[in-house]
Formats: structure tokens, C-alpha cells, sequence
């Protein structure tokens, strides 16, 4: 406890960055409604997003290196607070779309600061658990993020002001604190063409699984406002996913650690397929059933980002697995910026429907082709590492996790 305690004041001022920018991400999508941007529009304002967390993964830890923590994260700070209240007075799909832009950049840069300042100050035997606090920190801010959507009417001013306002005091926590900066390291990437050749499954599953989460972190909220839901449904079906997804990513892990993950990879892409299909029948059926589908489709569909990390580990040497998920992290993030644009024309053409559609096809060929894969490639049962729940972030969050061996290695 005395070795978390330091670090409380960073993890607060994640949770209250993570409230300020998960409101702004499903507001934007009800707000877009609203001002009357159809869903080919709010894809590719979406697909933005992606778009600049993936600059923002290169152009980040410039910032911070020159600059320091400190300035880095209220830099980054104020760029994402004041795209927030612009996106209300400048209700422009080009304008929004470079809001976004730099809101994805900024992210990253937050992301990076905080994570290289939790990997300095974490003493080894705390790392695990500074890590899995860290994940529950996340994941509960954006769960807790799409409950602030009641606060206000989306048409109004008041829900960008509190996600301003919130982004605005994560500085506070993180400007107070007494840590001493460290050093960011520059990660380089494996090239992708060694990274497939190493580990194809964990290639395809992180591509893929980016096709479909960009997908839902773009349009779901769109798809469940033209739905009928209302803005109370929205946040509530945003919240409800989010649940899921962190809920089953720890018996998903277990089972995964016994059974060879690569055919595991297929099967739970299969599962998810089935289910995004019962979210399209749940979508006749009113707001329970709807609900009950998106938590099980988010329980599996968001195990498939870190199932790809630890498949990606268990083919490659340990000095090999931070550059190795910085390309893994390139792969998801081309696919997550790619999708929301190909989803929202598809949406704009074939209505809401065609969004559950998406995802049975994404997660059928990621359910495919990991099979095909795994039929091709050698088991890795014997010297699997274990699944850890996680979030896509940065490639420095590897870095928290203390190596826990193999079953080989005992």
C-alpha cells in the first residue's frame, strides 16, 4: 500500500481525464444527431480520433521530452478541454473531425505521460497490482463517463462544459504531485513482416479486433440513439458494454491459459459474431434485451485486444515485447481508423442494421482467419503467458506488468 499511495494523485487525474473524454466521445455521436450528420459523417469524424491517436503515438513523447511531465500533461490537458467546447460553438462535420483529431493526439500524449511515470515509480513487487489498478481505473472512469449523459440535454451547453471542466481538473492531481519526471524511452516498433512471421494470429486478431472496435467506440452510440433508445438508453447501453467488457476478461484469460490460444482466439471471435447477431434480433425487442446482448457481445469482443497481446508474448522473447506491441498497437489502430468510415457508408446505405452486421462479419473473418493460422503454426501451450485484462493504451503500459513465468519456465 505505502508504494501505491504516491501514485494515487496520477490514477486520480486519469479517472478524471477518462470522465471528461468518455462523455465527449458519446455526446459527440448524440450531439451529431442532433445537428443532423448522418452516420457516413459521424464515422469519418470518428475515424479521426483513431487517426490522431495513432500520430499521437509517434508525436507524443517528442512533447514530452522536451518539455517535461508536468508541462506535457497540461499542454495535452488544455488542447483536449478546449477541442471539447469548441466542438458546441463550431457544429461543423470538417471542424469536428480536426477537434477530434487533436483530441486523439492528446490523448496519447496523457496516456504516455502517465504510463512512463507509473512504470519509474512502481517498485517491482507492486507492479501487477499498480497495473491492474490502473486497468480498473479505466475502465470504470469510462464506465462511470457515459452516466454523465443524464446530467443534461445533449442539445445544450452544459454537457461540454462539464467534459471541459472535468479534463481540466485531471491537471490538478497530476501538477501537485512531488514524483520526480523520469525519462521516455523511445520505443521502435518490430518490423510488421517479422512481427506476422512470429506471431500471424496475433497480427490478425489485433488488426481485426481494430476493424471492430473502432467500429463501436464510433458508432455504437449512433446506432443506439437511432434505435429509439433515447439519450438515457445511449448512456446506458454505452455503460452496459463497457461492464462487460471488463467483467469477462478475467474467466476469458483462465480459460485461455489452458487451452492453445490461437484456436481460442477463433473460437471466442466466433462467439462474439453469434452475439453481435443477437444485438441485431435484440434491437425489436426493447431496452433490456438490447442491453443484455451488448453486454455479452462487449464481454467478448473486448478480450480480443489483450487476447492478441498474449498471444503476441508467447512468441516472442521477452526483451522483443515492447516493441513488439508497438506494432501490434499499429496494427489495431490502422484497422480502428479505417472502420468507423467503412461502417458509417455502409449505415448510411443500408440503415442501423448494418452496424451489428459489421461486427458478425469482422469478428467471422478474424474467427477464420485465426484458425487458418493456428492450423499452420506450432501450439504454444507449454510456455503460454498469461492473459492479462487490459485496455489498448500505449505500448509503455506493457512495461507495468512484472513477467509472471511461464509454465515451462516453473
Amino acid at each position: 500500500m505505502t508504494q501505491i499511495l504516491p501514485l494515487t494523485a496520477l490514477l486520480l487525474g486519469v479517472a478524471l481525464l477518462l470522465l471528461g473524454s468518455g462523455l465527449l466521445g458519446t455526446l459527440l455521436a448524440v450531439r451529431g444527431g442532433i445537428e443532423g450528420f448522418d452516420s457516413q459523417t459521424l464515422g469519418s469524424i470518428g475515424a479521426m480520433y483513431f487517426v490522431g491517436f495513432l500520430a499521437g503515438t509517434y508525436l507524443g513523447p517528442m512533447m514530452i521530452r522536451r518539455v517535461g511531465h508536468v508541462r506535457a500533461f497540461a499542454f495535452f490537458t488544455a488542447a483536449i478541454a478546449c477541442a471539447a467546447l469548441l466542438h458546441e460553438l463550431l457544429a461543423n462535420p470538417w471542424v469536428w473531425g480536426l477537434l477530434r483529431l487533436i483530441t486523439g493526439m492528446g490523448m496519447v500524449g496523457l496516456y504516455t505521460t502517465i504510463e512512463s511515470w507509473l512504470n519509474s515509480h512502481a517498485a517491482p513487487a507492486q507492479r501487477n497490482r499498480i497495473f491492474a489498478t490502473y486497468m480498473a481505473v479505466n475502465l470504470g472512469s469510462l464506465a462511470l463517463a457515459q452516466q454523465l449523459l443524464h446530467w443534461s440535454d445533449p442539445a445544450g451547453h452544459v454537457l461540454f462544459a462539464l467534459a471541459a471542466l472535468s479534463i481540466c481538473a485531471a491537471v490538478m492531481p497530476v501538477a501537485a504531485t512531488r514524483l520526480a519526471q523520469p525519462v521516455v524511452e523511445e520505443v521502435h516498433g518490430i518490423a510488421l513482416r517479422t512481427l506476422f512471421q512470429r506471431a500471424p494470429v496475433a497480427c490478425a486478431a489485433g488488426l481485426l479486433s481494430g476493424f471492430a472496435q473502432g467500429a463501436f467506440w464510433g458508432l455504437a452510440p449512433v446506432w443506439a440513439d437511432t434505435s429509439g433508445l433515447g439519450h438515457n438508453g445511449v448512456a446506458w447501453f454505452m455503460t452496459v458494454a463497457i461492464i462487460g467488457g471488463a467483467a469477462f476478461q478475467w474467466p476469458i484469460g483462465i480459460v485461455t491459459n489452458h487451452l492453445d490460444r490461437g484456436h481460442v482466439i477463433s473460437i471466442i471471435a466466433l462467439i462474439a459474431a453469434v452475439l453481435a447477431g443477437g444485438l441485431l434480433l435484440a434491437s425489436a425487442h426493447g431496452l433490456f434485451w438490447i442491453l443484455l446482448a451488448v453486454f455479452a457481445y462487449g464481454g467478448f469482443a473486448f478480450a480480443m485486444y489483450p487476447l492478441a497481446v498474449a498471444r503476441m508474448m508467447d512468441r516472442l522473447e521477452k526483451p522483443e515485447i515492447i516493441a513488439g506491441c508497438a506494432s501490434l498497437l499499429l496494427l489495431h489502430g490502422v484497422g480502428a481508423s479505417i472502420s468507423p468510415f467503412l461502417a458509417g457508408t455502409l449505415m448510411h446505405h443500408f440503415g442501423p442494421a448494418a452496424l451489428p452486421a459489421w461486427f458478425v462479419g469482422t469478428q467471422c473473418l478474424l474467427a477464420g482467419t485465426a484458425w487458418w493460422l493456428s492450423a499452420r503454426a506450432p501450439a504454444d501451450i507449454e510456455h503460454q503467458t498469461p492473459m492479462t485484462p487490459m485496455v489498448r493504451t500505449t505500448p509503455a503500459v506493457i512495461e507495468m506488468l512484472e513477467p509472471v513465468p511461464t509454465a515451462a519456465e516453473r
